[in-house]
C-alpha cells in the first residue's frame, strides 16, 4: 500500500472505529440495564430498542450514500456524525425505554457508513482494498473487543446514560479525524447518482452481496439478545465475559490474515462460501450446546470459530461491492449495500427478541442456522471480481 493508502486506511478506520465503539459499548450490557427503566420488563421492547438504529440507518444509506456521490463524502460524513452525537445524547437524557429506542433510532439517522467506505474505495486500487477493508474490520474487531472489557466497567460507574454520552463525545472526535486528519476527497461528479441506483439495483452479483450481509447481520445481533445469558448460565458473571470475547476476537484476527495469500492465489469464492458454511455450523453447534447445560469451554470455542466467519465476511463483502460496481455509482452501490446491513440489524434485533420470547434460545437458534443456509444456497454461483490492473494509482 501506498503512504497515501495508509493514511487513508487509518484515518477512515479510525472514523468507524470511534463511532461504533460507541454502538459496541452499549451492545454487551444494553439488554440487562435496559430492564432498569420503565417497560424494561419486556423481551421484544428490548430487542426493538436494540435494533432500532439498524432500520433508520436503512432507511437513510442509500440518500446518504448517493449524496456523498453528489455533493462529495467529506460533507456527506460530517452531517451524519453530527445527527449520530445528538441521537446519542438525547439516549443519555433517556427517562424510560421508549425515549432510548427514540435515541436509538435518531442515532442510526446518521448513516455515514456507505460513504466511508465509498471514500475509502476511492482512495485505494482494487489490488490492495480488501487488505484496506481488513484493517477498517480490524479497528472495528479491537473496539468491539474493547468495549467488552471496558462497557462492564464503564456502566457500574456511570450507567447505560453515561455510556450514551460519552458515544456523543466519540462522535466529536470522529468529526475532528474527518476535518483535519482523512485525505482530500475526490472531486465530485457532475453525473453521479444519475441513473446509479438502477444500475446497481439489477446487478445480480451485487444483490447476492446485498442479501448476504442482511443476512449476516441479523444473526449476528440476534444472537447477542441470548448469549450473555447463555454464558451467565454457564457460570460466567457478567462483568467476567470479556474473559470470553477478547481472546476469541484477537485469535479470529490471526486467522483472518491468511485470507489475503488466499485472494491472491485466486481462492476468495472458496473463503467466502467457507466462512458462511462456517458460521451455519456455529449456529447449529449453538443450538446443540443450549439445549442442555451449557458448557463454558463449547461457548468459548464457537464464539471464536463466529468471529473468524464473521471477520472475513466482513473484510471481503464491501471490497467485492465496491470493485463490481462502476466508480461513478460506487456511492449508490454502497448504500443499497449499508441499508442492507443496517436492515439486518434492526430485523435480528427484533427477531430475536420475539424468538427468544416466543421459542426460547433454542428456536432462536434453529432460526439463525436456517438463515445462513439459505445464504449459502444464494451465494453459490458467485464468481469472484476481477481486479483492476495494478498499475493504476489512486489520486492525492
Amino acid at each position: 500500500m501506498t503512504p497515501m493508502e495508509l493514511r487513508s486506511s487509518f484515518t477512515l478506520a479510525s472514523i468507524f472505529s470511534l463511532r461504533l465503539l460507541g454502538l459496541f459499548l452499549v451492545m454487551p450490557v444494553f439488554a440487562l440495564e435496559a430492564r432498569k427503566y420503565p417497560g424494561g420488563d419486556d423481551p421484544a421492547l428490548i430487542g426493538l430498542a436494540m435494533g432500532i438504529y439498524g432500520l433508520t440507518q436503512g432507511l437513510l444509506q442509500i440518500p446518504f450514500g448517493m449524496a456523498s456521490d453528489r455533493f462529495g463524502r467529506k460533507r456527506v460524513i460530517l452531517f451524519g456524525l453530527i445527527v449520530f452525537a445528538l441521537g446519542s445524547l438525547y439516549a443519555g437524557c433517556a427517562d424510560s425505554l421508549w425515549e432510548l429506542l427514540v435515541g436509538r433510532a435518531l442515532q442510526g439517522a446518521g448513516a455515514v457508513s456507505a460513504a466511508v467506505t465509498a471514500l475509502l474505495a476511492d482512495q485505494t486500487r482494487d489490488v490492495v482494498r480488501t487488505k484496506a477493508l481488513a484493517l477498517v474490520s480490524a479497528g472495528i474487531g479491537l473496539m468491539f473487543a474493547l468495549s467488552l472489557v471496558v462497557a462492564p466497567l464503564l456502566v457500574a460507574h456511570i450507567g447505560l446514560a453515561g455510556l450514551f454520552f460519552l458515544t456523543a463525545v466519540l462522535a466529536v472526535m470522529g468529526m475532528a479525524v474527518v476535518v483535519w486528519a482523512v485525505p482530500p476527497a475526490p472531486a465530485v461528479l457532475k453525473d453521479a447518482g444519475r441513473g446509479g441506483l438502477r444500475q446497481v439495483l439489477s446487478n445480480p452479483a451485487l444483490l447476492r452481496l446485498n442479501i448476504g450481509v442482511f443476512v449476516l447481520n441479523a444473526v449476528q445481533l440476534a444472537m447477542w439478545v441470548v448469549v450473555p445469558a447463555l454464558l451467565v448460565q454457564a457460570g460466567w458473571v457478567k462483568d467476567d465475559h470479556w474473559q470470553i470475547y477478547l481472546p476469541a476476537v484477537l485469535g479470529s484476527f490471526v486467522v483472518m490474515g491468511g485470507v489475503f495469500p488466499l485472494e491472491r492465489r485466486g481462492y476468495l469464492r472458496a473463503v467466502f462460501l467457507s466462512a458462511i458454511a462456517l458460521l451455519a455450523f456455529v449456529q447449529l453447534a449453538l443450538l446443540w450446546v443450549s439445549s442442555g447445560s451449557p458448557s463454558i469451554m463449547w461457548l468459548a470455542w464457537l464464539l471464536f470459530a463466529f468471529f473468524c466467519g464473521f471477520n472475513v465476511l466482513e473484510a471481503t463483502q464491501p471490497s467485492m461491492v465496491s470493485r463490481i460496481a462502476p466508480a461513478s455509482s460506487r456511492g449508490a452501490a454502497m448504500g443499497i449495500y449499508n441499508t442492507l446491513q443496517s436492515l439486518g440489524f434492526f430485523v435480528g434485533g427484533l427477531m430475536g427478541g420475539q424468538l427468544a420470547k416466543s421459542y426460547g434460545t433454542q428456536g432462536l437458534f434453529l432460526t439463525c442456522a436456517a438463515l445462513m443456509v439459505l445464504w449459502l444456497v444464494v451465494a453459490w454461483p458467485m464468481v469472484a471480481p476481477q481486479r483492476a490492473a495494478p498499475s493504476v494509482t489512486p489520486h492525492n
